[in-house]
């Protein structure tokens, strides 16, 4: 029994530390109060279910652990905090799982431990998914114009022609919004618009379809609120695809970053003709994402050459437009403005 209570005694010592380094991520890394939160708990009632075992410090043998000595090379070297933040999420799994296990040999009324360590795990699981999708910096790219195409609002439909003039323009990222295509079509169009892109650097982005963003070799997928729910994306697609997800208040973009998004739709910043919205989020909404400044963004919503100033002295660094490109006779003039004025204020310090 003295051997179980030694190996149980490590691994708290484990998944405590692992916890620890989790915890300091998630407060002067991240500068999440939640994360912070839910980790600090979890490390205070691991210790409130080790508290039955009060023998466990005196079971330790830390001169007499062989394992002291032994060591990997990967384990002295990290890429990175999000490499740091991983590791410890693993360790913290792997010790509550061996704590689980030899608990359940102890006597009947120790053996309880299991369960409770048991829950614990669980929690260690979402605990480090939330950690690790917070930390990568993977596919978090701050995009300075993104173009929505929609056929019906270009010229005589010709999206491509409007999407080879925006990349012409200065785009960076083109996101394919048809709402009435039929799936075949959708996916063929998006087809078409990532072999018109190739060469190019700017992103390819299918809006609501992360089936069809997937099957057509986009590189993202972009979701409103009513979507498949960001969580559910990320299950579906892994790191394979950029997820963006509109928000008009900064609960919303918490919530995205904790379910794994990449970036998020700010807005709307002003009233706009092609898609209605009863309540304006307006510039003061862009000015407290700017301030929270956890995840890239874009301001949507009827911005154009004549009023992006006022979101530039609010801090943006990204729009994305669509009617002000698609339906104007020059979409590669309109292009070249909004990114000179993005260009100069970030010359200029002011974000």
């Amino acid at each position: 029994m003295p051997d179980v209570l030694r190996i149980i005694d490590a691994n708290a010592n484990r998944a405590r530390e692992a916890l620890r380094v989790m915890e300091e991520a998630a407060r002067f890394i991240l500068d999440d109060a939640a994360l912070t939160r839910d980790v600090k708990a979890l490390r205070h009632d691991l210790a409130a279910a080790l508290s039955s075992l009060p023998e466990l410090p005196a079971s330790r043998d830390t001169p007499g652990d062989v394992g002291t000595s032994i060591a990997t090379a990967s384990e002295q070297h990290r890429a990175g905090v999000a490499e740091v933040g991983m590791a410890a999420g693993k360790r913290l799994s792997e010790a509550l799982r061996v704590i689980e296990e030899y608990a359940k040999t102890l006597a009947a009324d120790e053996a309880a431990v299991a369960g409770r360590v048991e829950a614990l795990r669980y929690r260690g699981y979402e605990l480090e998914r939330r950690l690790s999708l917070a930390l990568s910096p993977m596919r978090r790219r701050q995009y300075r114009l993104c173009v929505l195409l929609t056929a019906e609002l270009c010229p005589a439909g010709d999206w491509r022609a409007v999407a080879e003039a925006a990349l012409a323009g200065g785009a960076d990222c083109l996101q394919l919004r048809e709402k009435s295509l039929e799936a075949g079509e959708l996916l063929g169009r998006a087809r078409a618009l990532v072999k018109l892109a190739r060469g190019s650097a700017a992103t390819v982005i299918v809006n609501d379809r992360p089936d069809v963003a997937l099957l057509a070799g986009a590189e993202g997928v972009h979701l409103g609120q009513g979507d498949l729910p960001v969580r559910e994306a990320r299950r579906l697609v892994g790191r394979r695809l950029v997820i963006g997800v509109s928000t008009s208040r900064l609960e919303q973009a918490r919530q995205a970053l904790a379910d794994g998004a990449d970036y998020c739709g700010v807005g709307p910043m002003f009233a706009t003709s092609t898609k209605h919205k009863p309540d304006l989020a307006g510039p003061a909404y862009l000015r407290q994402y700017v301030a929270w400044g956890r995840l890239p963004h874009l301001a949507i919503g009827g911005i154009g050459p004549d009023n992006i100033s006022t979101l530039v002295d609010a801090g943006v660094a990204g729009v994305a437009v669509s009617g002000a490109v698609c339906g104007s006779a020059d979409p590669a003039a309109v292009c070249r403005r909004l990114v000179e004025s993005l260009s100069s204020a970030a010359q200029a310090g002011d974000y």
